[in-house]
């Protein structure tokens, strides 16, 4: 265990993020706890019920809102590593769970929360864990540590490195592939393997760069894709998530 005290003691002690990890543990656990509640509520099981009042149904990204409001002003408010920013990061933490628990209802501003459209929160809630985890661990998509001192050339050299990096992201992302440009801004690697990758034919770059022949090799290429691993995807948002109501025949 003595890479965890490491850890712990390089990158949560002295690295000064207590209250990210905070927030990040009451992030995840709030939303566990809220899609266990709604899973009870649609199954009709357990004392859980929806909220309405005036036939006003009341979404928990409402609160969630409040939380993320309060949390921030005080955040920005507190001293640092105080009690009142640990505080913030709880409320924060919380609030942002339960907004993007429900991002696809805001995003098309309709009830789509158990359709096949509400899947879409689950893999907004999926993308900011992982970012924010990477950001606990120690992954940062702009930081160099540890330089004092060290010549100049290598500091420009790793600067250079990010700077090219980030024109990798922004590519992959003009290539469609967008939670993919997210995690390649802390894990390098993924940016630079998806930025050589076809692009996704529906994609900005699909459509400024490619030839009709190249657009329809990448349909190909983006339709065998997804066979392959939308399957897995869709397991895993049922999983997490709950099965979507299908629409009627």
């Amino acid at each position: 265990m003595t890479w965890l005290q490491g850890w712990w003691h390089n990158e949560v002690v002295d690295g000064y993020k207590g209250p990210l990890l905070a927030g990040f543990v009451v992030f995840i656990v709030t939303f566990l706890v809220t899609r266990t509640i709604t899973r009870l509520i649609r199954a009709g099981r357990g004392p859980f019920h929806n909220i309405s009042s005036g036939g006003v149904h009341m979404h928990h990204s409402t609160p969630g809102v409040i939380l993320l409001i309060v949390g921030g002003f005080m955040g920005v408010g507190a001293p640092p590593l105080s009690g009142w920013t640990y505080a913030a990061a709880v409320l924060v933490g919380a609030g942002s769970s339960l907004v993007l628990d429900e991002f696809a209802m805001i995003f098309r501003l309709q009830d789509v929360y158990w359709s096949q459209e509400g899947q879409l929160s689950v893999n907004m809630v999926t993308l900011a864990a992982a970012c924010v985890g990477f950001a606990v661990c120690g992954l940062s998509p702009v930081g160099v540590n540890g330089l004092a001192g060290t010549e100049v050339v290598v500091r420009g050299g790793l600067v250079s490195a990010l700077m090219v990096n980030l024109l990798l992201v922004t590519l992959t992302a003009l290539k469609g592939k967008y939670p993919t440009a997210l995690i390649g801004l802390f894990v390098s690697p993924v940016a630079w393997v998806a930025a050589a990758r076809l692009a996704r034919p529906t994609s900005p770059w699909a459509r400024w760069r490619y030839s009709a022949k190249e657009l329809a090799h990448a349909r190909r290429r983006a339709a065998a894709f997804d066979d392959r691993w939308a399957p897995v995807r869709r397991h895993w948002d049922d999983f997490i998530g709950g099965a979507p109501t299908q629409a009627p025949q």
